[in-house]
């Protein structure tokens, strides 16, 4: 049996030694956060040992933040978004990537324009144009104004680019029209981009406190951050219970990611790269 070959390079293992720190220094909070929540009453993590583990903080934070509802509406709009942005950014895209029709670059920096504006700035024409269309108060005020995204258009579009052309001629030699050619070919091979859209935009919206917090006033419409924020609001002294209920809202999203992590590397590293 032929032995690992564990001959590092002075730079391999400067990288690996920084590669840990790096994890360790995120990883940290998370962790305290993570033990601090299973502390039974008032009890620091520090003082936490095995045997007065607890998950009635859980059930407590579950219980009197009403997450259930908060889950509820944060991922319809979650998915709402999602996917919105998923079908215009596929669409613009594409049409950027391959149409040729006078005006396309100009087109093209105009959506780059619109990365370096920030939502806030634009939150009062959102405002009276959802006012005007009375949609104040509904989960339209929560979906419309992030349907569309011009980093999912340029990612998209950036990523058909990366796909042969050949592909294309020859579905079109088949009878394919521009719109079967998105559907059957570009997107069954843009899946690590979609994936990477699908996490950004997912995680965003569900992250999103701007939204809920101008636009809706019914406890109806609560989402996790805004029930979150309240919740932290009645229980600032009790750190256990609010470490739970910070635990309660991340970890759907860090499940996500673990699980659409590979696709999502994938689509970072072969984005822009042109063949």
């Amino acid at each position: 049996m032929s032995k690992p070959n564990w001959n590092f390079k002075s730079g391999d293992f400067v990288s690996l030694v920084v590669l840990v720190l790096g994890a360790f220094i995120v990883l940290l909070p998370l962790f305290v956060v993570f033990l601090t929540s299973f502390a039974p009453g008032m009890v620091s993590a520090k003082d936490l040992s095995k045997n007065n583990w607890s998950l009635a903080n859980y059930q407590a934070a579950w219980q009197r933040g009403k997450f259930l509802l908060a889950f509820a509406n944060s991922t319809l709009v979650a998915i709402a978004v999602t996917a919105f942005q998923i079908l215009t950014s596929a669409l613009a895209g594409y049409a950027l990537a391959r149409l040729k029709f006078r005006g396309r670059q100009a087109l093209l920096l105009v959506v780059l324009a619109t990365l370096v504006i920030p939502f806030q700035l634009l939150v009062i024409p959102i405002f009276l144009v959802l006012k005007w269309g009375h949609l104040i108060n509904t989960y339209g005020a929560l979906i419309l104004p992030t349907a569309v995204n011009g980093f999912g258009i340029f990612l998209l579009r950036q990523y058909f680019q990366t796909i042969p052309l050949e592909l294309e001629e020859a579905a079109a030699i088949d009878g394919a029209n521009r719109l079967q050619i998105l559907w059957r070919v570009m997107l069954p091979l843009a899946r690590p981009a979609l994936v990477t859209l699908f996490l950004f935009t997912f995680i965003g919206e569900w992250n999103d406190l701007f939204k809920p917090l101008v636009f809706t006033t019914r406890p109806e419409l609560r989402t996790v951050q805004l029930a979150l924020a309240e919740f932290q609001e009645q229980f600032t002294n009790n750190w256990p219970l609010m470490m739970a209920a910070v635990t309660i809202a991340t970890v759907p999203v860090m499940v996500l990611f673990l699980i659409g992590q590979r696709q999502f590397i994938e689509g970072i590293a072969t984005t822009g790269i042109k063949n």
